[in-house]
């Protein structure tokens, strides 16, 4: 799928076709809720200012690699055709346990990707979209993982010189706190304010003898502990579902309905809800 070298804003009367990728989220103004855009080929749509109004995708039928851009039966890993999948580094399982990194054994798939992409900072976090829970992003990626995730709340706690060592970082946590986001929870709004500086120096007090071991293996300078302010999120949305219900375009590919709010990557309409970026690649039709 070529790269978007043009930005066209369809006005609110008209159908559009394309294929979809994750939607463009960005922090709000001072009092101002998160700012949505959904993007459709070349196309974008401001979905905030559509709110309570109707909004239908029709799937039809074909999926694009968003690598590559072949036609694929199958979309995998969130949009790359099979070849992609298998080939590409940003679809090995380090990406998702940066622990099992292999780059220094020789075995990267992508050695001159993975040097761009894994070794700079990244930053280790605690976000609350459901709950507490523990996540690892590049530096560069911050707020927009926090903003995918649905995160009402989020704190750098430490920071890393590559993506492996954050993957370690991130182990440690887990021994105390969930690295998984409840998203029907998160969808529901139920999601209760928590103090995540004292939850930070809880964590780090009880994990402080694992960070040692990490700064004696990687250098003091490389696992680096943050005292950074919380930030807080407004998401918009007019009315969260009581029940949650999952719309998904391979066994129905007509989604229709007033939407009611975004979070995360979700659209939530009066019909249930459907998670974007798993439809990475889809090509659809808009009407709004």
């Amino acid at each position: 799928m070529s790269a978007v070298t043009e930005t066209i804003r369809i006005d609110a009367a008209t159908s559009v076709q394309g294929c979809l990728t994750k939607m463009a989220i960005a922090p709000g103004a001072m009092g101002e809720a998160v700012r949505y855009t959904l993007r459709v080929g070349e196309q974008r749509l401001d979905l905030n200012t559509r709110l309570g109004r109707p909004l239908a995708l029709e799937w039809t039928g074909a999926i694009a690699c968003t690598h590559c851009g072949r036609a694929t039966k199958k979309s995998f890993a969130q949009g790359y055709c099979y070849p992609c999948f298998r080939k590409l580094a940003q679809c090995d399982t380090c990406i998702m346990k940066p622990e099992l990194c292999h780059y220094f054994e020789g075995t990267c798939r992508e050695p001159e990707w993975g040097e761009r992409h894994c070794f700079q900072p990244h930053v280790v976090y605690l976000a609350n979209a459901s709950g507490l829970k523990v996540g690892i992003t590049r530096r560069t990626q911050v707020p927009t993982r926090w903003l995918d995730q649905g995160a009402v709340q989020a704190l750098p706690i430490v920071e890393v010189d590559t993506r492996q060592q954050s993957g370690f970082v991130e182990v440690l946590f887990k021994e105390e706190v969930s690295d998984r986001t409840n998203w029907r929870a998160m969808l529901k709004g139920e999601t209760e304010p928590m103090d995540l500086v004292v939850e930070r120096d809880r964590l780090l007090t009880r994990l402080e003898g694992g960070l040692a071991n990490l700064r004696e293996r990687f250098g003091t300078e490389a696992i680096r502990t943050l005292d950074e302010a919380p930030v807080a999120f407004d998401y918009p949305v007019l009315e969260f579902p009581t029940k949650v219900v999952s719309h998904n375009l391979d066994k129905h590919p007509v989604v229709a309905g007033t939407l009611l709010g975004l979070k995360g990557q979700y659209l939530i309409l009066d019909s249930g809800v459907i998670n974007l970026r798993k439809f990475t690649g889809y090509e659809v039709k808009v009407a709004a």
